[in-house]
This record gives structure tokens, C-alpha cells and sequence, in this order.
């Protein structure tokens, strides 16, 4: 797998909450299998408070574009979990990058999410859009917030989304923290291993989205006959795989009864051999956005 999972909960000192944990390199574990959420539909109150009170999720991802933060704050509420217990990431939109609206940008999402902190906030891409700045500037700007809101302890984590061996490189001379996550599409499909091998060198954690694809995988001859070989369905076959690769991920439903099966992944385990063959399957292409342009 090349990382290691552990059992331990994302609340140092509390009992486990079930689900395979991954170190940062700041000590705190963030669970392996979180529950995505989206704009265009990509939310549904009663799916979340089922994910939180049934199907033992504790680690939600969101971000201010999607538009649901404060949506998240009423099913949060709802489901009766403690604060403590869950893992809530967010991310920054671009609109807001540098430092003053960084920071004022991180408080606002914390209060349509109704909490005092953010355990993983994110910048959410690595273009900048800012007339008359380059990139790698408004980045290291921005970044530099991001340190200071980590270091108050308003996010307990912080990291990036999108960003590529490039960018990364470009932070690390700019900053003094590394960037503890890097959440990247990741599928059958698109497998950036030559990425993640940067990142775990760097021991920033690797986080990936879009784990279905959008669904495209879940047609594949390979994924179909590993499927039927292992009692599961496509969707848990590609989300064990990506899992046993060691990568957080963050499968997106609105539907209850995708959700449960989303989370029942965690009863078997994928041959070497059956890794190898999905591995294989990777030919380049992207199901969402493509960072590779951007400088």
C-alpha cells in the first residue's frame, strides 16, 4: 500500500470511530473515507445525517463554491455527533485568495459551518486570477495566511487541491509549511502515481476525488469481472482500490442507499494482482479539472 493505516479516531484520545485513519505530518489522523459533497445537486440534507448516524462517517469535505456550508451546519446539528468526533474540511475559492480575504474568507466558512475551527482547509486551485499578479505570487500570499490561521489553531490542518509537482515546488520555496494534504482527482483512470510519490516523499498525505470517475469506471470490463470475483459492487471495487493505494478518499452521493454501499469497503481486501490489473487501467484522462496548464 505504501502508507500506513491506522485505527486510531481523528480525536487523539477519544475511542476509535471505526474507520482506517491516515497521519499528517502534524499528528492528527484523518480518516481514510470521507463523504463528498457538491454544487449542482451535489447535496442532500438527509443523505448526510444518514452517512453521520448510520454508516459511521466522521469526515465530510465541502468547500464555499459548493455553496452548502451552512446546509452541512443544520445535518451536523441534526445527526447529534459530537463536533470533536467529526473531520470537516473546507476549501478557499480563488475569489478569495491573498492574505487579508484568505483569513476573512476561512472565518466566514466557519461561521456558515457552525464551528470554532476547521480540522482541514484547503486551497482549492492552483489559478489565481488576479489581474496584474502572477500565480506563484497570489499563492505564496495566500499561503501565508493559511500558516497564520493554522497557527492561531483555527485550522487544525491545512493544505492544497489540485496543485501539482510544480506548484508544490514553487510553495516550498515561498513558505514555511508544508502543505499537510493534496487533494487530486484520482481513479482508475487518472492514477498521477509519479504525484504522489512526490507527495509522500514531502509527507504531505494524498487526497483524491472523483474516485467513480464520474461513473465511467463503473462500466469497465475489469472493474465488472472484479466485481462479480469479490461479491461487491463496482463502485466498492474502485473505492477499496484506491484505499489500499493509500489514498484519503472521498467518494460524492446524494443517495442513502449509495452512501451505505460507499462505506461498506472496509470487509475485504484486494489481491496484488487485482491492484496491478486497475492500476493498469490509467490512460490520462480527466472527468473534472485539469491543473496541468496553469503555472
Amino acid at each position: 500500500m505504501g502508507t500506513r493505516l491506522s485505527m486510531a479516531s481523528c480525536a487523539p484520545g477519544r475511542a476509535p470511530l471505526g474507520f482506517p485513519t491516515l497521519p499528517l505530518s502534524n499528528g492528527l489522523h484523518i480518516p481514510v473515507l470521507g463523504l463528498g459533497t457538491s454544487h449542482q445537486g451535489g447535496y442532500s440534507h438527509d443523505a448526510v445525517v444518514y452517512a453521520l448516524q448510520k454508516c459511521g462517517i466522521r469526515h465530510i469535505d465541502t468547500a464555499k463554491r459548493y455553496g452548502c456550508e451552512s446546509l452541512l451546519q443544520k445535518a451536523i446539528k441534526e445527526s447529534d455527533v459530537k463536533r470533536e468526533d467529526l473531520w470537516i474540511t473546507t476549501k478557499l475559492w480563488h475569489s478569495d485568495y491573498g492574505y487579508g480575504n484568505t483569513k476573512q474568507a476561512c472565518l466566514e466558512s466557519c461561521k456558515r459551518l457552525g464551528v470554532q475551527y476547521i480540522d482541514l482547509y484547503l486551497v482549492h486551485w492552483p489559478d489565481a486570477q488576479v489581474p496584474g499578479k502572477s500565480n506563484r505570487e497570489v499563492r505564496a500570499e495566500t499561503w501565508r495566511a493559511m500558516e497564520d490561521l493554522y497557527e492561531k489553531g483555527i485550522c487544525r490542518s491545512i493544505g492544497v487541491s489540485n496543485f501539482l509537482i510544480n506548484h508544490l515546488e514553487q510553495l516550498k520555496e515561498d513558505c514555511k509549511i508544508t502543505p499537510h494534504v493534496n487533494q487530486v482527482e484520482y481513479h482508475p483512470f487518472q492514477r498521477p502515481q509519479e504525484l504522489v510519490d512526490y507527495c509522500r516523499s514531502r509527507n504531505i498525505v494524498f487526497e483524491g476525488y472523483c474516485p467513480l470517475a464520474k461513473g465511467e469506471a463503473l462500466t469497465h470490463p475489469n472493474i465488472i469481472k472484479l466485481a462479480k470475483k469479490y461479491g461487491k459492487t463496482p463502485a466498492q471495487i474502485c473505492i477499496r482500490w484506491s484505499i489500499q493505494n493509500g489514498i484519503v478518499t472521498i467518494p460524492k452521493s446524494t443517495k442513502i442507499e449509495r452512501i451505505r454501499e460507499n462505506c461498506e469497503v472496509f470487509d475485504f481486501i484486494l489481491a496484488e494482482d487485482d491492484v496491478a490489473i486497475i492500476n493498469g487501467m490509467h490512460d490520462g484522462r480527466h472527468v473534472s479539472w485539469d491543473p496541468s496548464s496553469i503555472v
